[in-house]
Parts: C-alpha cells; structure tokens; sequence
C-alpha cells in the first residue's frame, strides 16, 4: 500500500494532522499503537481557544469541567482563589477539562469522518527511507498481523519516547521532566471543602522541588497530579522523584480533605520533553516530520502541550500540502520557539526561587487573569518575561535587606 502521509501517534498531533492531511484529499493513514479509546496519561487541561482549531468538534462531547478560577497554595498553605475573568478583564477565559482517552478518540475519528485510514493496535517496527519515500513496518500485538507500506511523508506524533525521532536522528539532546498522577473517583456535592469544586484547578508550589502539584476537576473523578518540571538530570533517571511525587499526591489529598486509602491508589507515571531550545524537527527533506510531543512542544513554565501538540499537527499537515515540508522545522520555530525560549528564561528562575515567585508574582492581583491569556496563547512570554524579571529580581533585592524569609526549595 501506499499513502501520501502516514501519521504515527493518534494524539492531538497526530489526530489533527491526520484530519488537516484528509480534508485537503490526501490519502493518509493514521497508526495507533493501542485500540482507541486507550488511556493517556495527562492533567488534561488545555485553553476553551482550542475550540478555534477544532470548530467542527462540539465541547459537549469532550469538555468534562469548565474552569473558571485557580487556587493557589504554598506548601498546601497561605491560599488565594485567582478568578480567570475579574471585573473589567474582558474577554471571557476558561480551561477545558478532558480526559486524554476522549479527547483523542474524538480526534481520530474525526480524522477518519474525513477520510483518514485510521489503524489502531498496530506498533510500528521500523521506518525505512526508499527511493519513493518512507516505508513503515507496523505489527499487530493482538494477531501479529504485519502492516507494511510506503508514504511520502511520515509525521511522527508518536510522543516522547517514539520511534520516529531515533529512526530520523532527531532530538538528541531532549530534556525529560517526570510527571505522576492518579485520577480519583470523586462525586461532586460530598463537600469534602468549600473550594474543591468543578469550576476550580487548584495549584501547589512549593512542596515539590523545581516543580508543582495541582487538581484538576473533571465529570466524576480528580486528576491529581505533580510534576518536577525543571529536572537535574532525566527525571527517568532519578530514583528519588517518584516516591517524592507520590508523597506529595497524598499531602495535596490529605489538605483537601478527600479520604483515599493509600493500597487504592494507583500511580501513573509520564514523561514530559520539555522545550529546550531551537533544534532540528524534520529530515531526509521533510520525508519524515515531528509533531507534539515527539517535537519536545511542552511549554517548558507551564508544561502543557495539548493545544502546541494541535497546532504543530495543523503546521505539519498545511507543510506538506503547501509542498514546502523542507520548512517545517522553520515554520515551527516562526510559531513556538520565541515565545517557548522566553517561557525558559522564565521557568528557570521561578523553580530555583518559588517563594519568591509565589510572594511577588502568584499572589499579584493580575497573576491568574495573566497566567490563563499565556495558556491560551492571548498574551506571550517573550512580551512580558524581561518585565517580569525585573519586578521580581527588584523584590529579592528588598528582600534581601529584611529579616530572612523562609528559604525557597
């Protein structure tokens, strides 16, 4: 068989390039290890702006929470309820809600509604570049049934640790942080606390050591989660975080008063390639294309990648289409890297001083309201990380000259 595009990866890059690829009359596969719907470990948060990029999607059919303010603490303490939309903000903001095994299932069919070959269960074995292009071997884990075919391009959305970056030689140098979560069955009116409630994400600083923990609501569960974000070293490769991430789940559980028994619970653990400046993300001529995570599009502040995912599937697909896929690592870095490269300037010095950060920047009036228009892309890091910086490199110096605070992580 042969295709225009193979895509590897039925994520949000993978869903959205498969679609994009379809609807301009391409014949595209789409290949997914696991049988759809498949769980995914995510936070699941991602801006209401992600509906400008699937219009054709209603939220109804994914969106499980709405919300609308965030609480935050430090070290499950000293709180503040930001509201997303204050008096006077403008235009409304929230985040979705969504469970990743939805959301993506939704894009895939969605994918396939348009035309897409959409084969899930199959892994793929090998890539190999051709004369004509790329073949991909694909094995089947429930029937060892065999898929070979040829395309013209691969998009590679296969996430962090694909296979169609190591084939390509791509993404030598990644940058892992480690994240670990659990989703909680949880009904909505036990009134366990007076702000655990679905239209509030709830932030931790401080407790975890160059990262943070958080709860998001959804229909019927919590996902409850922490992330060390700006990691030493590759967050795989350091015994120490997971019993550290776990222990801090539980602490966030406990402040919040929602009952668990510890034997319950069980921990999903993801790796999460944090952007780490301008590299390489197509080769062979633009015969094979990265996308999402597998391009290392995670928001290196904030760590999320679900709305950067989308949008690198659509800047993959419209390279193609538009015949200039040589430009594609061009044409990603035009989208994320100045405002990506800034998000790092920043993030390096929020998790080396938290407390600061949480006294002088958290804790500002405008600090929700601004930290939603950067998720959703309205305002950008490379607008406001000098200005922000200063503020807070001027507070540590007054602070510098008053009675010691409590030392930051």
């Amino acid at each position: 068989m042969h295709y225009d595009v193979i895509v590897i990866g039925a994520g949000p890059a993978g869903g959205a390039a498969a679609y994009e690829c379809a609807r301009a009359g391409m014949r595209v596969a789409l290949i997914e290890r696991q049988k759809l719907p498949r769980h995914k470990t995510c936070g699941g948060g991602m801006p209401m702006v992600m509906q400008r990029h699937i219009q054709d999607l209603a939220p109804e059919a994914f969106v499980e929470s709405d919300v609308r303010f965030m609480r935050h603490t430090w070290r499950f303490d000293d709180p503040l309820l930001g509201d997303l939309n204050p008096p006077g903000s403008g235009d409304p903001l929230s985040l979705w809600m969504v469970q990743r095994s939805v959301f993506d299932n939704a894009l895939a069919q969605r994918a396939a509604r348009a035309g897409a070959d959409l084969r899930d269960g199959l892994q793929v074995r090998d890539l190999e570049i051709t004369d004509s292009g790329v073949r991909v071997r694909a094995l089947s884990a429930a029937s060892e049934e065999a898929f070979t075919a040829t395309a013209d391009y691969v998009i590679g959305s296969d996430g962090a640790n694909g296979i169609t970056a190591k084939v390509a030689g791509l993404r030598k140098n990644r940058m892992l942080a480690i994240a670990l979560e659990i989703e909680h069955p949880y009904a909505w009116g036990e009134a366990r606390h007076p702000e655990l409630r679905p239209d509030i994400c709830h932030l931790e600083y401080g407790a975890v050591k160059r990262g943070y923990a958080w709860v998001f609501p959804k229909e019927d569960h919590l996902n409850i989660g922490a992330g060390v974000f700006r990691p030493r070293q590759d967050g795989r490769g350091d015994v120490s975080v997971r019993p550290l991430l776990q222990e801090n789940i539980c602490l966030y559980m406990e402040s919040l008063n929602i009952p668990f028994k510890l034997e319950h619970l069980r921990f999903y653990a993801h790796p999460l390639p944090i952007w780490n400046g301008r590299e390489p993300l197509h080769a062979y001529e633009g015969r094979i294309l990265l996308a999402g995570d597998a391009a290392g599009l995670i928001n290196p502040f904030f760590g999320d990648g679900i709305l950067h995912a989308v949008k690198s599937g659509q800047i993959a697909a419209g390279a193609i289409r538009n015949g200039n896929a040589n430009d594609y690592t061009r044409l990603i870095h035009a989208e994320f890297a100045a405002n990506f490269d800034a998000a790092l300037k920043l993030a390096k010095f929020f998790y080396k001083w938290p407390g600061l950060c949480y006294r002088h920047g958290v804790r500002r009036e405008t600090a929700t309201r601004a930290a939603a228009r950067l998720l959703s892309g309205d305002a950008l890091f490379s607008d406001i990380a000098g200005r922000v910086l200063r503020t807070l490199r001027s507070a540590m110096n007054i602070e510098s000259r008053e009675p010691a605070q409590e030392p930051d992580v």
